[in-house]
């Protein structure tokens, strides 16, 4: 039987296990907030020292950078390299070239320019250099015209010591170095009378193009004061031909034919077709211009159509062509009809063949 001290014995510890249990609670909690405390302690030295090694590095990385620039060539602009390889300067001289080029063109038809004058100073300076256009297979026609008002030999030579240079004008083959081509060298080595226009391909349709390059290469080749085109059906009166440009002697901006206009011709497949036939009008009608059959430009004209033969429209007729090339100049115009070479004047430079 239990005994009475058994009994408070055993109520003494149930009256103590309560307060022990909650001193332990209250223990454990009160721990907490110190390792909170302690890991925050550690994470923000974490940072820090990362923060700090970053910052050291980066100086470390910039004093590296500083040294080094002296030796590591420098990233250049755009600008830079145009500066050092002194393209700046280079293209002003470009402006300034296109400048003077432009100012050239404009006074390459213009009275007495100064470059003629200096080329006037290393070529002889001629009355007229006349051009005869012939083709392939006219070597007989050619012949006809050595033969009667053409001089030929030593008499052509001497002609041209007096002041008028006469030369067949031909271009070349579509098929370079062929027989046509072989045949007129042939023939050229033996009468030395022919002008051969090397960068023009001859073909009827391109007559308009053979006007350029011939007055270009005559030019070039020659100081003339009168530049003549005549076909290779005309026949010339050459003292009465050379009679007429003397008393023009001196004269600027002379452009001299049997003047004409007529219909432009619109319907394609028709003779003397007319590509460009809407550029003229309602009317559909030339404008004046000097017959194809013989013309004459005086210097200066000729000398604008080499200085602007790369921007010069063309039509599908060279004396058109000439004719619209000299509206735009001041240009004097002058219809003499005894450059009509089909008229029944008795008093005439030339005639039909």
């Amino acid at each position: 039987m239990e005994t009475l001290a058994s009994a408070m014995r055993r109520e003494n510890r149930r009256s103590k296990a309560p307060p022990s249990s909650s001193a332990s609670s209250a223990l454990a909690s009160g721990r907490v907030p110190l390792v909170m405390a302690f890991l925050s302690c550690l994470a923000w030295l974490y940072v820090a020292g990362r923060l700090w090694q970053d910052a050291q590095t980066r100086a470390i990385l910039s004093g590296l950078l500083e040294k080094s620039s002296t030796s590591v060539p420098k990233v250049l602009s755009v600008e830079d390299k145009l500066r050092n390889l002194g393209c700046k300067a280079i293209g002003r001289k470009i402006v300034e070239a296109e400048m003077d080029l432009t100012k050239a063109k404009s006074e390459g038809y213009l009275w007495g320019n100064r470059t003629a004058a200096v080329d006037s100073d290393k070529k002889q300076h001629l009355l007229a250099v006349i051009g005869v256009y012939t083709g392939f297979g006219s070597r007989l026609k050619r012949n006809v015209f050595r033969g009667s008002w053409m001089p030929r030999g030593d008499a052509l030579k001497k002609l041209e010591e007096k002041g008028v240079a006469i030369r067949f004008v031909i271009g070349r083959s579509a098929n370079r170095g062929d027989s046509l081509d072989r045949n007129i060298d042939d023939e050229n080595r033996q009468t030395k009378d022919f002008l051969i226009l090397e960068s023009h391909e001859e073909a009827a349709e391109e007559l308009p193009s053979k006007a350029k390059i011939f007055f270009s290469a005559a030019v070039e080749a020659w100081d003339a004061e009168f530049y003549v085109k005549v076909e290779d059906n005309i026949n010339l009166d050459l003292a009465g031909l050379i009679e007429m440009l003397e008393g023009r002697r001196g004269s600027q901006g002379l452009y001299m034919g049997c003047m004409k206009s007529g219909m432009v011709i619109s319907e394609e497949g028709q003779q003397w077709y007319e590509p460009e036939w809407w550029k003229f009008g309602d009317s559909k009608t030339y404008f004046r211009h000097a017959s194809g059959s013989l013309f004459i430009l005086s210097k200066n004209l000729a000398r604008y159509i080499n200085i602007n033969s790369a921007s010069l429209q063309s039509y599908a007729h060279d004396d058109i062509s000439v004719g619209s090339w000299m509206m735009g100049l001041n240009a004097t115009y002058v219809d003499d009809d005894r450059l009509c070479c089909s008229s029944s004047r008795q008093e005439k430079i030339c005639s039909n063949a």
